[in-house]
């Protein structure tokens, strides 16, 4: 896999707001970014849509997938809950002259960070506590209390690999972790921000 563009990783444990930060991101024009859609073996939740929030794939196809050496990086999250981002999709944005970024867990991200080193910039962002947390993902309700268990414990895991990231955002008001991601994506990819009115 050879690449042109850019690369920037948003990780964190879910509920951190890597999601919300990576949406406005890609809003910005002068930063000229593509969202790499990762690929699932989890079924579509709520309003999710297939090739828009994820490519939705059965375990077998997946599996099959790993086989061929589609990914670029992949992760079985729970048992049989598989999450990876495909070479293709990343080929992709490149052609397109993109910088390609990431909403991705931390295993993920790190991986793809070993791959390219020289053009990733890995971003992890940080809730304001694992207590935090907990009350984000309950807020959502999307999940059972059982999952969200799953979530927070994993998220204390998650935590700890934050110094293996180039940058920390501290996701504590929302705003100010908007304008500190945008300020230092628009510096990695050399993009002046627009002045504001």
């Amino acid at each position: 896999m050879k690449g042109g563009g850019k690369l920037i990783i948003f990780s964190a444990p879910s509920g951190s707001g890597k999601t919300t930060i990576v949406r406005h991101l890609l809003k910005q024009p002068e930063l000229n970014l593509a969202f790499s859609v990762s690929a699932t073996s989890r079924l579509p939740r709520g309003e999710e849509k297939d090739g828009e929030n994820y490519y939705f794939i059965s375990v077998s196809d997946f599996k099959k997938h790993i086989k061929q050496d589609d990914f670029l990086e992949w992760e079985e999250v729970y048992r049989d809950s598989f999450y990876g981002t495909l070479k293709s999709e990343v080929e992709r944005l490149w052609a397109e002259g993109k910088n390609v970024i990431f909403d991705i867990d931390v295993v993920g991200g790190l991986r793809i960070k070993k791959k390219f080193p020289e053009q990733t910039l890995a971003v992890f962002v940080k809730p304001p506590s694992v207590d935090e947390l907990k009350i984000r993902l309950k807020k959502r309700s999307t999940e059972s209390d059982d999952k969200i268990n799953m979530r927070v414990a994993k998220a204390s895991v998650e935590l700890a690999t934050a110094p293996q990231f180039d940058r920390v955002i501290k996701n504590y008001d929302l705003h100010t972790a908007l304008e500190e991601a945008h300020q230092m994506v628009a510096d990695y990819v050399g993009a002046s921000r627009p002045m504001k009115e």
